[in-house]
Formats: structure tokens, C-alpha cells, sequence
């Protein structure tokens, strides 16, 4: 019979499998609709739909590779197992971290007031500019995913050894030498680039505070910068401490079924569903969506409404 801890930590898995494609799930229906009524999806939409997908198999991949680990370990730590979810579980991981990046170019090109020539004609051919991020975001991915299944090796058994340290040592590992270019390249650099950008946005809400209109309230432009400021840092908050997790976890910080390793799988298992939940809230088109669906929710679990008749005199 499984373990309290596991028990615990394949509900919570569900739970967040079921809020994550829920929530990504919208954000894909809003846009695709949209697009089905002829409207053509902006930048910002684009990469919204592209990150939400990502979410979406990122959620499946991620519940089927614990599962299988909970409830089959000697088959999910065979060879051939370990290094399909492995790729299968980078690829997306890593797509993620630059579509973060996409997005906080893109809204760092559409609100921040530039002088420089390059930035200037980066910022009007921010439409074409997206798409090929997105694919560059995507091959990069892919360049640095994908290797890993070359470079996982196994500790040498020693036949002195009790039976479970036999099996602990014998867990598929991945190569340092191409673990730590991997990290810089897929996990450090998008980060700091999300920071970098996130702060010249920062920087922008700062320098023209004083922008309102006539009413004293913030102008248009002014009330982007603060939407997007604040959906960008959200999103860094979210990025790093999946990073941190991911990070203790593989270099076993923490020891299984303890206090320090449930809160780094808690935040592993929350990285999809809070990353969309904050994408709902940072656009305004998204957040009016959820909030109707929310409110339509509430109204039908209410007591029914009295109807009223009213009954007009005619004068003839």
C-alpha cells in the first residue's frame, strides 16, 4: 500500500493537473474563438496561447511522469523510461522560461518609450518580431533538452553494499558537464533576461508616474505599464522559486518525505496553474472572461431568482 506521503502528494498532483488545464484551457478557448470570429490575435494573445499549450502538456507530462514514479518505480527508473520523461519533461520546461522572456520583450516593446534607432524599429515590427521569437524559443528547447538523453549515466553498483543503497545508487544521473551549460542556457539566462526586463519596465512606471489625464487618473499607457509591470514580476516570483525547487530537489538538499521536499514539490506541482491564473488577471480581455464565468458560477449555486411581472396600463 502506497505511503501517506505519496497518497498525499498524488492528490495534490491531481488537484493541480485538474486547476492547471482548466485555466490554460480558457486562456486557449478565449483566444481560439476569437480567432474562429475572424478577430486576429495580437502579439501579447499569441504568445499567451503558445504558453498556455506549453502548460497544458507540461501538466500531463508532469502527472504521468510521477505517477509512474510513485506507483512503478523499478520500470520508470529503467534506462529507457527515465530518459524519455526526461526529455519529454525538459522540453517544456524550458520552452516556458523563454516564452516568459517573449512576453516581457514584448510588453517591454510596447509600453516602454525608446530613443534608440534599433529599438525604435524593433518596437513597429513587434508583430513580426513574436513569431520568431516564439520559434527561436522553441529551438533552444530543443537544443539544450533533447541532449540530455546522451548524457545520462549510472553510478557503478557495488556488490558490498546493502540492497537499498544498491538501488539508490543506480538511479539514472545526468552529466555535469552538460548539466551546468544546460542550466545557463535554458533556465540562468531566461531568468535574467525576465529581470532585465521586467526592471526597464519597473523604471518606465517610475519615471512617468505623473502621467494622467484631466480626471487625475492614470492615462491608458500609464495603467499598461502597471498591468504589465505587475504580471511580469508575478511571473518572476513564479519562475524563481520553480528554479530553487528544481534546484534543491536535484541536488538532493532535502531528504524524501520531508518538510523541505514536500514544500519543493508543492511549488513544482503549483508552477502551471499559478503561471496561468496570473496570465488570466494580466489581461484585461482574459480577466473580464473568468470574471462572467465566475460570476455565472456563483449565480447558478444562489438561490433562484423571483421573477417579476410587470403589468402596464394602457390608456386608450
Amino acid at each position: 500500500m502506497p505511503s501517506v506521503f505519496i497518497l498525499v502528494s498524488m492528490t495534490i498532483l491531481g488537484a493541480s493537473t485538474v486547476m492547471g488545464v482548466l485555466t490554460n484551457s480558457l486562456i486557449l478557448a478565449v483566444n481560439i474563438i476569437d480567432k474562429v470570429r475572424g478577430k486576429a490575435l495580437s502579439p501579447s494573445d499569441l504568445i499567451l496561447v503558445t504558453m498556455s499549450a506549453s502548460n497544458v502538456l507540461f501538466q500531463f507530462i508532469m502527472l504521468a511522469n510521477d505517477f509512474l514514479s510513485f506507483l512503478e518505480s523499478d520500470l520508470y527508473f529503467s534506462d529507457e523510461i527515465y530518459t524519455l520523461f526526461t526529455v519529454l519533461l525538459n522540453l517544456p520546461i524550458y520552452s516556458s522560461f523563454w516564452f516568459t522572456v517573449c512576453l516581457s520583450i514584448n510588453y517591454c516593446l510596447q509600453i516602454v518609450i525608446f530613443t534608440n534607432p534599433l529599438l525604435i524599429r524593433m518596437k513597429f515590427a513587434v508583430s513580426q518580431l513574436v513569431p520568431q521569437l516564439l520559434m527561436a524559443s522553441v529551438l533552444m528547447a530543443i537544443a539544450t533538452g533533447v541532449p540530455a538523453a546522451w548524457n545520462l549515466y549510472r553510478d557503478p553498483e557495488n556488490a558490498n553494499m546493502s540492497s537499498n543503497l544498491s538501488e539508490e545508487i543506480s538511479v539514472p544521473k545526468l552529466n555535469v558537464a552538460y548539466l551546468l551549460p544546460c542550466n545557463v542556457m535554458s533556465c540562468s539566462l531566461p531568468l535574467l533576461l525576465v529581470g532585465i526586463t521586467n526592471g526597464v519596465i519597473i523604471n518606465s512606471l517610475v519615471t512617468h508616474k505623473s502621467d494622467r489625464n484631466a480626471n487625475g487618473d492614470l492615462s491608458p499607457r500609464a495603467q499598461g505599464r502597471v498591468r504589465a509591470a505587475r504580471t511580469i514580476s508575478c511571473l518572476l516570483i513564479i519562475y524563481i522559486s520553480f528554479y530553487i525547487s528544481e534546484v534543491l530537489m536535484f541536488i538532493d538538499v532535502f531528504p524524501p518525505s520531508s518538510p523541505g521536499f514536500c514544500i519543493c514539490l508543492m511549488v513544482i506541482y503549483s508552477y502551471s496553474p499559478a503561471q496561468s491564473i496570473v496570465l488570466i488577471f494580466g489581461s484585461p480581455k482574459l480577466k473580464h472572461v473568468y470574471s462572467n464565468l465566475f460570476s455565472g458560477v456563483h449565480g447558478f449555486k444562489g438561490k433562484p431568482r423571483k421573477s417579476t411581472v410587470l403589468f402596464i396600463k394602457l390608456s386608450l
